[in-house]
């Protein structure tokens, strides 16, 4: 009988411990900018082409290696980090796994050239798929050079399951950005193609903000430092930068932690933060952060998962009140925690604090003109004739066996409450408008005329650098919604125009809240492009929770709603419209 436990041989083993550590050309960019740093690199360029599938090189000025080391680098487990299970537990190093440049070789065709300073010229290592082709020597300067072609050459199926170059780019430019921030103090020069997109000098951290995400986030930033004496806490402290209440943006993608310099995901961590603006922001929006903790490297495994990203502490509580703290008092110190006012005589008299309405207060609806919406909304003339309509597509009770009546309620300015034959209908005034939106996005993606209004005067518009790489890749769809953009300088662009939809006076601020939305969809949803601009843009175009709304624009909304093609649920799958039938108010009442 033959046997069914067979030794993998050395190259398919290989491949599959190199699709841990290379799962995208980012891994490739991270692996190699951490072996640069380990190396007391001071200066590091990273160059990219098309998105870093057939090129990727990082060029270093760090010690080097000696042909010795050079020619046992690119086996697997081969480390100068860590010799002994003591080391493991005290790793100050990015890198330490000795995987990375196997894995890497494994998946492509990579070429060494590196030079200490004891050497007179450089050792030349040309490897392809584990085998070695060249051995050679160059001359260069001290440091290393690692170039990459063709990543996944060898594994075709792999290469198939890459993105397009701007989404492979964009992991790259976020590996870059963080390493970047980590280490201020080393300069980073980023080419994709034949474009620098940043040219980082040493600096201060704060500086190193401004210079990647520019000057509105840098004026916002304030200094974090944790200050106790617990006996925990004596190994372990926090700092960086948080940014004021009022900067709270609509996505996650800019929070960033570091632990030992070494960038981690955390969810409990991160909600420490969140946790700590808690009250001072609006629900669903989350604060920019560059946080630094520092701690004993035998209170934390950091190889509990081959991207290095996933930490384990020995003591999370202790970590997480820390973080939490020293955010909190941060705010407090700087004046952004508001105090609650009670009148002296209130617990004499029964009085109220000022900042909540007395309870006798008479309800009123507020009235706005039209004018404060125009143009978001435009009559849409009839309703459309459903009646040929599937029953998926058709909207509560159809709309279309009753008439729409003449005056509606708004509650809260949230929700608009419709009285119809056998109940009243209920729908959420946000939902309602992101669903008209993202239908009208749909529809001109694939219209010939681009619906737009001309600003008055332009608006000179500076984003970081990952979004305005964003923004130059979408401004053909961009302009199929409405906007008129021009690149207008590095990093800048001008807005000549809008779409018809979007409110005046929040021009810039929708088109940056758009970005923001497009990446975090791509992060967690990988929405196709134009879907995710069309969902993005619907969402931080329609009117928002607070947004007051008169008898005319209440209508104009219903009836655009139901014109729609699912006026039942919005872009992201929520519901719109509910409805409570009159028997259904009666059991509430006891009455059934």
């Amino acid at each position: 009988m033959p046997n069914k436990i067979n030794i993998l041989s050395e190259k398919l083993a290989s491949k599959i411990a190199a699709g841990e550590v290379v799962q995208r050309p980012a891994s490739v960019v991270k692996e190699l900018l951490e072996n640069s740093i380990d190396a007391g690199a001071a200066k590091i360029t990273v160059i990219i082409k098309e998105g870093g599938k057939s090129l990727i090189q990082i060029i270093d000025n760090g010690c080097g290696m000696s042909e010795a080391d050079a020619s046992v680098a690119f086996y697997r487990h081969s480390t100068s980090k860590i010799s002994t299970l003591e080391d493991l537990e005290n790793i100050r190093t990015l890198g330490f796994r000795g995987e990375a440049l196997a894995s890497i070789a494994a998946m492509s065709q990579v070429e060494l050239l590196t030079r200490t300073d004891n050497d007179d010229v450089a050792t030349k290592i040309r490897i392809e798929g584990i085998e070695i082709k060249e051995v050679s020597k160059e001359a260069m300067e001290r440091g290393t050079s690692v170039t990459v072609r063709n990543l996944f050459f060898n594994t075709p199926a792999r290469r198939e399951f890459l993105k397009n170059n701007s989404v492979e780019f964009k992991h790259i430019f976020d590996v870059v950005v963080r390493i970047a921030l980590s280490h201020p103090d080393i300069q980073f020069k980023f080419i994709s193609g034949d474009e620098t997109v940043f040219n980082l000098q040493s600096n201060k951290i704060e500086e190193r903000i401004r210079e990647i995400f520019g000057n509105k986030v840098h004026d916002a930033i304030i200094p974090v430092k944790s200050n106790t004496e617990s006996p925990y806490y004596s190994e372990l402290n926090v700092t960086g930068f948080i940014t004021k209440p009022d900067f709270a943006k609509k996505t996650r993608v800019e929070q960033f932690l570091f632990l030992n310099d070494r960038y981690i995901v955390s969810r409990s961590l991160n909600h420490a933060v969140f946790q700590a603006y808690e009250h001072l922001i609006e629900k669903g929006s989350f604060p920019f952060f560059v946080l630094f903790i520092n701690i004993n490297p035998n209170k934390v495994d950091v190889n509990v998962h081959p991207s290095k990203m996933e930490v384990k502490f020995k003591e999370e509580r202790s970590v997480y009140h820390l973080i939490n703290s020293a955010v909190r008092n941060t705010l407090s110190a700087n004046n952004l925690i508001p105090s609650i006012q009670f009148h002296p005589e209130s617990a004499d008299n029964g009085r109220f604090p000022e900042f909540l309405p007395h309870p006798n207060s008479s309800f009123q609806f507020q009235r706005q003109t039209a004018d404060s919406f125009a143009p978001i909304f435009s009559a849409r003339g009839d309703i459309q004739n459903y009646e040929t309509k599937t029953d998926y597509e058709k909207p509560v009770e159809q709309i279309s066996q009753f008439s729409i009546p003449q005056i509606y309620f708004q509650v809260h300015n949230r929700y608009i409450i419709i009285p119809v034959e056998e109940g009243v209908m209920i729908v959420d005034q946000h939902a309602a408008h992101e669903r008209i939106l993202y239908e009208k996005a749909v529809s001109s993606f694939s219209e010939t005329h681009n619906r737009s209004q001309q600003l008055l005067f332009p608006h000179t518009i500076e984003l970081s650098a990952g979004d305005f790489a964003i923004v130059n890749e979408l401004i053909p769809h961009l302009e199929k919604l409405g906007f008129q953009l021009k690149v207008f300088g590095k990093n800048t662009v001008m807005m000549e125009g809008v779409p018809l939809d979007v409110k005046p006076g929040q021009e810039s601020l929708i088109l940056q809240e758009i970005v923001d939305l497009y990446k975090e969809n791509e992060h967690q949803q990988k929405l196709e492009p134009r879907d995710n601009l069309a969902k993005s843009f619907a969402c931080k175009a329609a009117i928002k929770f607070g947004d007051a709304m008169n008898q005319a624009e209440m209508r104009s909304l219903i009836e655009q709603l139901f014109a729609t093609q699912v006026p039942y649920v919005c872009p992201h799958g929520r519901p719109v419209v509910i409805k409570l039938t009159l028997s259904e108010l009666a059991k509430r009442f006891g009455r059934m």
